[in-house]
């Protein structure tokens, strides 16, 4: 067959593949179209079987097959990466058909939708906290899930994100010469995530804006601002004696040491000049 004729054949079936799709969705067989929306859906057609999944699934409602269209309705959305409106129909299915066969699957992958939608730990971490809270009740309701260790695995990556995201939104105070702020921020930090990755970073941190308020203070305060970097600094070195910033710390402490020893009167005098 020539190579004109072939192409010309190819583009006739194409062309009655279209009409019959065409004519599938205009006819009001709704048993032929579920048919054919799994017919589509095995072969990889998603956007073809969804959109048959949509039209006839108030049809179905109250059925046998309503529950197998309404859960590969939501499979449709998630095969063409629609991870928002999959886990809006996944969520729908399993509060509705809890005892599905289709539930289990149904109520995991709510929490891998917003597991997928999660962002960079620099953005906004909602759908981080709900992919946890979805794993998480997915977990206690399906105890023993062959699924349980896999939710585990990205729960942990998740709270890992959320770590970063806390240290990353703390620090944004000390960068910011926001010395008070980032104390209260960095302990916060720590207090939520007491075993977070950046402990070391946060607690030299503190030092650190400790050190820098009291040198930014008036007189009146440094005094009680440089006892608490010194206290800091023993908090710091007791955790972390051989920590990456210890040098610094060294110099703070020798910094503030030698401030909390100075007389008033010196002290009136080095101000005065500045």
């Amino acid at each position: 067959m020539k190579k004109s004729n072939l192409l010309l054949v190819l583009l006739l079936l194409l062309l009655l593949g279209c009409g019959g799709y065409e004519r599938l969705l205009k006819s009001s067989d709704a048993n032929l179209k579920y048919t054919k929306a799994f017919e589509y859906y095995n072969k990889g057609d998603y956007a073809k079987a969804g959109t048959l999944f949509d039209q006839i699934a108030p049809f179905f409602r109250g059925t046998t097959k309503a529950d197998s269209g309404y859960f590969f309705q939501a499979m449709t959305y998630f095969k063409q990466n629609d991870f928002i409106l999959a886990g809006h129909a996944f969520k729908n299915f399993s509060d509705t058909y809890g005892n599905s066969p289709f539930a289990e699957n149904a109520t995991f992958y709510v929490g891998y939708c917003y597991y997928l939608t999660s962002p960079r730990p620099e953005l906004d971490q909602t759908d981080t906290y709900l992919a946890i809270q979805s794993f998480r009740l997915f977990m206690i309701r399906y105890p023993n899930s062959t699924r349980k260790e896999e939710c585990e695995k990205m729960i942990a990556e998740m709270r890992n994100k959320l770590v970063e995201k806390s240290f990353i939104s703390a620090r944004l105070y000390f960068d910011l010469e926001d010395y008070k702020a980032s104390i209260v921020a960095l302990n916060n930090s720590l207090t939520e995530y007491p075993e977070s990755k950046y402990r070391e970073d946060i607690l030299f941190l503190i030092l650190k804006s400790n050190y820098m308020l009291a040198i930014n203070s008036i007189q009146s305060k440094q005094k009680e601002r440089f006892q608490s970097a010194v206290d800091e600094y023993y908090s710091f070195i007791t955790e972390f004696p051989e920590s990456k910033y210890r040098k610094d710390a060294d110099k703070i402490f020798e910094s503030s040491s030698r401030y909390l020893s100075t007389d008033e009167t010196t002290l009136n005098e080095i101000n005065s000049k500045q």
